[in-house]
């Protein structure tokens, strides 16, 4: 056997290295790539291609700086839904929601827990008077981010 430590079956060493660089810089070129790992690039862009094609990879999006669009308060919303709830269409309420970035299914006495990016603290009510109005709602509860020291941007894959 070979040098490489197989975390699964699927993906070997190369396939981590890959995947860590992409989180890193999803515009990084399959030459950028193939000096990090040490292939060629052709054979890289065989192994995202195939990376893509296993859905390893989701997507390739950029990090957009908040603030500077001029959103400026983040809050996570927990919400407590109501026995008549109706999971799939309130989340797909949740979805349409601009406002809303991520929406996770909890355990624990909520059900949902959503973060949200808004202008102000009057947008936040604007929102949360929204959601309290859909229906399957019982009450939210909202923590405001007052700052964020870390963010990793990805996941670890090792």
């Amino acid at each position: 056997m070979s040098n490489m430590v197989l975390i699964n079956e699927e993906l070997d060493e190369l396939d981590l290295q890959l995947l860590e660089a992409l989180q890193r810089n999803a515009r990084s070129t399959f030459t950028e790539l193939a000096a990090i790992v040490g292939l060629k690039a052709p054979a890289v862009h065989d192994r995202v291609k195939r990376l893509e094609q296993r859905g390893y990879i989701r997507a390739y999006c950029a990090q957009l700086d908040p603030e500077r669009l001029g959103l400026h308060l983040t809050a996570f919303v927990s919400c407590y839904t109501s026995p008549d709830c109706a999971y799939d269409d309130f989340t797909r309420r949740l979805s349409e929601m601009p406002e809303i970035c991520e929406v996770h299914s909890v355990a624990g006495e909520e059900s949902f827990l959503c973060k949200a990016v808004t202008r102000s603290t009057q947008h936040l009510d604007e929102l949360l008077a929204r959601l309290k109005a859909m229906p399957g709602m019982a009450r939210t509860r909202t923590t405001i981010v007052l700052s964020m020291p870390f963010e990793r941007g990805g996941v670890c894959v090792r």
